[in-house]
């Protein structure tokens, strides 16, 4: 299955912004599709760095509320004091310290949530590991505790969290579901397998979590997909030079798009329509006010 089969994409999407100037550019989004995400409530996984701390005080900068999750609080409160700098409101950012390892930490989590608000409008899944160091040929010779690390952080990680969120996501007339893979997903990059093959699993795991969910709330606006946000500053690629910014437009277009949106498909961060396995390319632009 080829990536691009028909060179479908989304434009208007911005990637290289300046944070500080969001109120002149609004991330690229139509005024009307920032208002969108005024008022609704999120769950940013990750949020302490990277691409998640990024889209979570892109979301504050709109008007969302926006629970933060992470293991390590200081680095939370660093999201904080960076969203002050940007002169976003952080009142509305409530910090959510949570193992996404783990059932009973995001049961808890999803209870202190529920305390501020009885519905949920959008999850995104920011958290992953990188492929651990150490050897040259993972598949045949990494250890089974590294293995297991990476895996129940990277898949796992990204299927419990839906799991706890799911009633507060359920109980509005629709919701958000975003999960951040990687072309490591279509990919065989030797040295690299174990984090291939758990990107691919993020992606299988998308769709179908977007299929059954299309089944099982079909009353409901539901829109579940994966984006790519390719390569940028983070914790795990810290010599780059793009800002991790720059995945935040095409983020903001999916959490914004109206009723009747995209489910169970995949995008790039320039705004690319990717096709994986038996799932085509979304064929409508997401910026089109259908």
């Amino acid at each position: 299955m080829r990536l691009f089969q028909k060179d479908i994409s989304t434009t208007g999407i911005l990637q290289n912004v300046d944070p500080k100037a969001w109120r002149e550019h609004r991330f690229g989004l139509p005024e009307a599709r920032w208002e969108r995400l005024k008022g609704r409530d999120f769950w940013v996984t990750g949020a302490g760095t990277g691409y998640g701390r990024c889209i979570a005080l892109a979301l504050a900068a709109a008007g969302a509320r926006v629970f933060i999750s992470g293991r390590r609080i200081e680095k939370l409160r660093e999201t904080v004091d960076e969203g002050v700098a940007l002169g976003i409101d952080v009142r509305q950012c409530i910090a959510i310290p949570v193992d996404i390892r783990s059932e009973e930490d995001l049961a808890r989590a999803a209870r202190n949530i529920q305390l501020v608000t009885p519905c949920l409008y959008g999850l995104v899944n920011s958290a992953a590991l990188p492929q651990p160091g150490g050897t040259v040929f993972p598949l045949i010779s990494q250890s089974m505790t590294a293995w297991t690390d990476l895996l129940t952080t990277n898949v796992t990680g990204s299927w419990l969290p839906c799991k706890a969120a799911m009633p507060l996501l359920s109980s509005g007339e629709g919701f958000r579901i975003l999960f951040l893979s990687s072309f490591a997903g279509w990919a065989s990059t030797p040295g690299f397998g174990p984090y291939n093959i758990s990107k691919s699993a993020v992606n299988t795991l998308g769709v179908s979590l977007a299929a059954e969910c299309g089944v099982r709330y079909p009353e409901k606006d539901v829109q579940i997909n994966v984006l790519v946000p390719g390569e940028a500053r983070t914790e795990m690629n810290q010599g780059s030079t793009e800002s991790p910014y720059a995945v935040v437009s095409m983020v903001l277009v999916l959490l914004s798009h109206p009723p009747g949106g995209p489910n169970g498909f995949f995008f790039n961060r320039d705004g690319r329509h990717l096709a994986f396995a038996y799932t085509s390319e979304y064929p409508h632009p997401l910026l089109a006010m259908r």
